[in-house]
């Protein structure tokens, strides 16, 4: 705005979809006087700031991740990120490096550790005629699977099992693109339940 406060200072851009994956996504923010460039997983959007001054006269303090308690939020709705950054650099300076060693003055450093917990997930790769077979459960009347999958292929066998004693099976597969589970049941009348999405 202006000193009388007849113009209209406030500024808001938003970009980005989808970003709690849990994968590492990059942020630039340059700003060159009024006109601004956002990069977001380096696609980059431009725009020019409300208001008349082309200085940003920053506070005494400037907070990353969050703010402590005592400070003074836009919204109290607002709460601290939760999750990693690595590589923080603020106008050539590596935030990141000099907080782990100690050397930022003046800072308020709030119940940081410097590491990252990575998920510890390990992909299965299956060609046309490999399968991985591991025990079942008899006598169990509960059946929970979970994985991800990805494939280019629009037909393939997921899940397969035998119910004990010749009582009928299970199976999960691809057709056509979509997921489809069967469930053969054969002391039954309706021995067919076929589930597709």
């Amino acid at each position: 705005s202006n000193q009388l406060g007849s113009i209209y200072g406030h500024t808001s851009v938003m970009t980005g979809s989808l970003l709690d994956d849990h994968h590492w996504h990059s942020i630039i923010i340059e700003r060159h006087g009024r006109n601004i460039n956002l990069t977001l997983d380096r696609h980059m959007q431009h725009f020019r700031t409300n208001g008349e001054f082309d200085y940003l006269d920053l506070d005494y303090e400037i907070t990353f991740g969050g703010m402590p308690f005592s400070g003074k939020p836009s919204s109290n709705s607002r709460k601290n990120f939760k999750g990693c950054m690595e590589s923080i650099n603020y106008n050539g300076n590596n935030i990141t490096d000099l907080a782990k060693r100690k050397k930022l003055e003046p800072s308020n450093v709030g119940n940081l550790s410097f590491s990252c917990v990575e998920p510890h997930t390990v992909p299965v790769f299956f060609n046309a005629t490999s399968y991985l077979e591991v025990p079942g459960r008899p006598s169990q009347d509960l059946f929970s699977v979970s994985f991800l999958f990805r494939t280019w292929n629009p037909n393939g066998l997921l899940v397969f099992s035998n119910f004990a004693d010749d009582l009928g099976n299970v199976e999960i597969d691809i057709t056509e693109g979509k997921v489809s589970v069967h469930i053969n049941v054969t002391q039954v009348k309706k021995n067919r339940i076929d589930i597709s999405s």
